[in-house]
């Protein structure tokens, strides 16, 4: 059995963005930094997240925030939380956004490089004195809000995480800052979120009360993604997106599979992790199903197919309603690209948790059949 982590503290609901400014009271934040991106400054979003804060519109803005979070741009956020003098830090977005807040928090009161606190390097640093960091999701996808890790492009190239799950001072869910979301980003960071029901779900480690948050933010996103997608001003499809994002992150602490394995090098190329997650669960799905005994079944029942299905092509097919691309070649890249891609995902933690054993040749033939 391992150890349970469930601490972050979630305030989630419609409406409860209005609770920022009281959960800034507490934490005795009196100037935040605010991180976020231009995409959601530019759709009035960051607007709506900060209405309730009295004098918003002068604190500092941090929002030159990468597709994929950099270690570059945590440096250049930390400095401006320094200059600014702040004395705490807001992430509002999807999950670059938070994770890279949750990077510039770190930096704010530990020394650079920021490598230094990453879990893939030999002997990572103890974060101390970070300050108060407060997390609204924008997108339901990610789950970052409640998520272990800070998941960083590094200077030396390398995508993976900086584990982080205490630095987090609380979470703000409010499914009405998603009311607006296109529907391409719906598709793509729902599909995200799903692999990590999924994909938690599968890991062998041994942790029922995950498996069963994992089940039920499988159903809840498996039975209103397309209509979120469809129509995005549903109220309710947006919420129980929300609350199954939330789930799926929740357990990441039974670690991932080989989907992450290599959507986290993938990524580091500067392609979306939603649409390679997308693009890449159907292919591990057939490929782990021998390994996942009656889970396969609690899978389909979760997913409302009949025994028996094939639950690996009922992902795939809705993979394509949401008309998210289903091959790695759509999205530009090229064969020799990949050549370094097999190796990366066996040094990935993800990889030490996926239900079947992997070997280099065996991502090399998921990647050919995703190609």
């Amino acid at each position: 059995m391992t150890t349970l982590l469930f601490g972050t503290a979630v305030q989630f609901g419609h409406g409860f963005r209005r609770t920022l400014p009281a959960e800034l009271a507490k934490a005795r934040v009196k100037k935040p930094l605010f991180v976020t991106d231009k995409g959601v400054r530019a759709a009035g979003v960051f607007a709506k997240a900060v209405e309730a804060v009295a004098n918003a519109a002068g604190l500092p803005v941090f929002d030159d925030v990468p597709p994929n979070p950099t270690e570059a741009a945590a440096a250049a956020g930390a400095a401006l939380y320094r200059a600014a003098g702040c004395d705490g830090v807001v992430g509002i977005g999807g999950g670059a956004a938070l994770d890279l807040a949750k990077a510039i928090a770190i930096l704010a009161s530990n020394a650079p490089p920021l490598w230094n606190y990453c879990n893939r390097h030999a002997a990572p640093q103890t974060i101390v004195n970070a300050p108060p960091l407060i997390l609204m999701p924008t997108t339901s996808g990610t789950g970052s809000e409640v998520g272990r890790s800070a998941v960083i492009i590094f200077d030396n190239g390398i995508k993976a995480g900086v584990r982080c799950p205490e630095i987090i001072t609380a979470a703000i869910c409010d499914p009405e800052l998603t009311l607006g979301l296109p529907a391409s980003i719906t598709a793509t960071t729902g599909m995200d979120a799903l692999s990590h029901c999924i994909e938690t779900f599968c890991s062998p480690v041994v942790n029922p009360p995950a498996d069963a948050i994992a089940l039920d933010g499988m159903q809840r996103i498996f039975a209103n993604l397309e209509r979120a997608f469809a129509t995005g001003s549903d109220a309710e499809a947006r919420w129980n997106m929300m609350m199954g994002s939330l789930e799926g992150a929740l357990c990441f602490q039974k670690g991932m599979g080989a989907v992450h394995a290599l959507s986290h090098p993938l990524g580091a190329l500067g392609h979306h992790h939603g649409t390679l997650n997308a693009i890449l669960l159907p292919h591990v799905l057939a490929y782990n199903v021998e390994a996942l005994g009656r889970k396969a079944d609690q899978i389909r029942r979760q997913a409302d197919l009949p025994a028996g299905a094939d639950v690996a092509e009922a992902v795939g097919a809705l993979v394509s309603r949401l008309g998210i691309p289903t091959r790695l070649s759509e999205l530009g890249l090229s064969w020799q690209q990949l050549e370094n891609i097999p190796g990366a995902a066996m040094e990935d933690n993800a990889h030490k948790t996926n239900p079947r054993p992997m070997k280099q040749a065996d991502y090399e033939t998921l990647l050919q059949s995703a190609f």
